[in-house]
């Protein structure tokens, strides 16, 4: 099956109520959530071996963040403890034509000031002192390098260390401009990419972090073109060598009705998937239930077109969940894929 490892930061997720806007709100619900822990725990709900990797303090809330992952089956075994902060991000959904708000607070947040020493890769990969199996693979998100120079370092040493061991390596790219400029993620990235063998972008990350456009793409009026984000994987694959580019095409109408696909692209063909119309309960973590549904696929043998299929379905699905984690299983992920997306009542 595979043991999964994931690396960056877990944070707390205050959201108000439905659709209260901040300025309206005075309750807010507590979650946690961030990019790779979110892939940890739609993998290990899937039935894999996933392992979260990061530096959280040793107080309660920190702990939270800990227990948050256990629940769900994923093994926190190698998460560092020290620091000061969890870092905090505030969301507002958004409906009809009024967009979904995140505002950070996560500034010297444990993971942002660690160091290099805090991990030892390894050991990590190779499963010394745990009871799962050495790593299969390694999955770690634009995000993480963002949150300063030592961490895109740490990012840095473990690629190396897991190109070494012969773990396949894959990357979101999640461009977040609140946490640096395009010019910064763009050289830092390139250093990475080298590492990895399957990226994973949106309709927007490829432009941003390394300027590869796709033709006759708006994303603001929600128009997405196959042929140009088939150009968009080709130059990726030829600038960094990469076995497989997975881009998610997400055709916003509103902020709660979206149409959402995918392609695949394996450095010979390309895959794109069903589309999907999909209401939106809650559309964070969409785009890494797609990264994780991805790996579930990769590591099952399935065979391309199925991989993107699954993919698409188990994030389309994710959509109609609150909350950062992707709470499906692979039963409902495979007959969504298989066609059956009546939402009819099951008995």
């Amino acid at each position: 099956m595979g043991t999964i490892i994931t690396f960056g930061e877990i944070m707390l997720r205050l959201a108000p109520e439905g659709y209260y806007r901040f300025v309206q709100a005075d309750k807010y619900l507590a979650t946690p959530g961030g990019g790779e822990a979110n892939v940890a725990a739609a993998l290990a709900n899937f039935g894999m071996d996933a392992a979260f990797v990061t530096k959280l303090p040793k107080h309660e809330i920190g702990q939270s963040m800990v227990n948050g992952l256990r629940q769900f089956g994923v093994d926190t075994s190698y998460i560092t403890r020290g620091g000061d902060r969890v870092g905090i991000y505030f969301l507002e959904k958004g409906a009809s034509q009024r967009a979904s708000k995140v505002i950070y607070d996560r500034a010297n947040s444990a993971i942002a000031q660690a160091a290099e020493k805090d991990f030892d890769w390894d050991a990590i990969f190779s499963g010394a002192d745990w009871h799962h199996e050495a790593a299969d693979w390694f999955h770690f998100t634009g995000i993480t390098p963002a949150l300063g120079p030592n961490v895109a370092d740490i990012c840095l040493d473990a690629c190396k260390m897991a190109k070494a061991k012969g773990i396949t390596v894959s990357c979101d790219l999640n461009y977040r401009k609140n946490l640096w400029s395009k010019e910064e993620a763009g050289k830092t990235m390139a250093k990475l990419m080298p590492y990895v063998d399957l990226c994973i972008a949106n309709e927007e990350d490829a432009a941003d972090v390394f300027g590869i456009h796709a033709e006759g793409t708006d994303v603001t009026t929600g128009q997405v073109s196959h042929e140009g984000y088939k150009d968009v994987a080709r130059k990726l694959v030829e600038r960094f060598g990469l076995k497989k580019v997975g881009i998610t095409l997400r055709e916003s109408i509103s902020a709660n009705d979206n149409n959402w696909a995918a392609m695949l692209y394996d450095g010979g063909e390309f895959y794109f998937s069903k589309k999907y119309e999909i209401h939106i309960v809650d559309r964070v973590g969409g785009g890494d239930s797609f990264g994780a549904g991805l790996i579930y696929a990769t590591l099952n043998n399935y065979e391309p077109q199925a991989a993107i299929e699954f993919a698409v379905a188990a994030s389309a699905l994710k959509h109609s969940i609150e909350g950062d984690f992707n709470h499906i299983t692979v039963d409902e992920a495979q007959k969504l894929a298989g066609g059956d997306g009546s939402g009819r009542v099951q008995r």
